[in-house]
C-alpha cells in the first residue's frame, strides 16, 4: 500500500479507526461489483478504496450509511396465527390425560451407585 495514499487519507480523516473501517466497507463494496470511481493502475481494491476516500468521491456519511445498511439483519417477524386447531375440533372435545407411570423407590440396601464412593459405608 502506497504510503502517500495513507497519508492523503489521514490528512482528510485524521481518526485513522474510522479511516479503516470506511476504506474496508468501500473495498468490500468494489469487491461485490460496484463501480470504481478512480483509475485502477493495477492496484487491489484496498488500495483503490483509499485512493477514492483520498480523492473524497465518497463522504464518510455515505460510508457509514452503507456499512450500517450492510451490518443489518431483515428479519421478518411471523404473525400471531388464529388458533385453527379450536376451528378444527369438535366444541365438545376433551383432551385424554396422560396415562401415569410407576415411580420406583430408592432401596437403601441396593447400591444404585455404580461407584464404590457413594456406598452408604463411606467414611471419611
Amino acid at each position: 500500500m502506497a504510503r502517500v495514499t495513507v497519508e492523503d487519507c489521514v490528512e482528510i480523516h485524521p481518526n485513522r479507526f474510522d479511516l479503516v473501517v470506511l476504506a474496508a466497507q468501500r473495498s468490500r463494496e468494489i469487491s461485490s461489483g460496484s463501480q470504481i470511481t478512480v483509475e485502477r493502475d493495477n492496484d487491489k481494491n484496498p488500495v483503490v478504496a483509499l485512493r477514492e476516500v483520498a480523492a473524497q468521491k465518497f463522504t464518510p456519511d455515505q460510508l457509514k450509511e452503507s456499512l450500517i445498511h450492510s451490518l443489518q439483519k431483515q428479519v421478518d417477524v411471523d404473525e400471531p396465527e388464529e388458533d385453527d386447531m379450536a376451528v378444527l375440533m369438535p366444541s365438545d372435545w376433551v383432551p385424554e390425560p396422560e396415562p401415569k407411570r410407576p415411580v420406583e423407590k430408592y432401596d437403601e440396601n441396593e447400591s444404585n451407585y455404580s461407584s464404590g464412593i457413594y456406598d452408604k459405608n463411606f467414611t471419611k
